[in-house]
Order: structure tokens, then sequence, then C-alpha cells
């Protein structure tokens, strides 16, 4: 998982619900230019904005531990 994977799933979900950017922004309290850069895959945003976008979209952010697999995927994304 890195960021522009977390972006481009963040921007088919909201697209699924059929919202703008503007629309997802005003729902989780942040600017459009914070969500563009979500969903752009920029690093360093800041992780609780995100997971209220995410939380917002229906999407949620699990953490466990890596596999070899999982390592390789990336690598490749």
């Amino acid at each position: 998982m890195n960021p522009n994977h977390i972006g481009r799933i963040a921007r088919a979900a909201r697209r699924r619900e059929g919202l703008r950017q503007d629309e997802i922004a005003a729902l989780a309290g942040v600017g459009n230019r914070f969500v563009s850069e979500l969903e752009n895959g920029k690093p360093g945003i800041e992780l609780g904005r995100a997971l209220r976008v995410l939380n917002c979209l229906g999407l949620e952010l699990r953490i466990g531990p890596r596999g070899w697999e999982d390592i390789e995927r990336d690598e490749r994304l």
C-alpha cells in the first residue's frame, strides 16, 4: 500500500458514489485541494484528514503485518 494506491481507491470510490471532489470535501470537512492531493497520491498528507475522507466514502484503512507477497505486489504498483 502506498499513497498512489490509496488515492486511486479513494477516487474510484468517490466516482462510484457519483460525488464531485468539492462535495466529498464538504462532507469530510476538508478543502477541495486536500481531496485532489489525496486522490493524486501526494505523500505526506495529514493522516487524520485522509481518514475522514475515506470514512465519508465508506472506506476504512486497516493495518496488519506484511507478508513477502504484499511487498512484492506493492513494488509493482
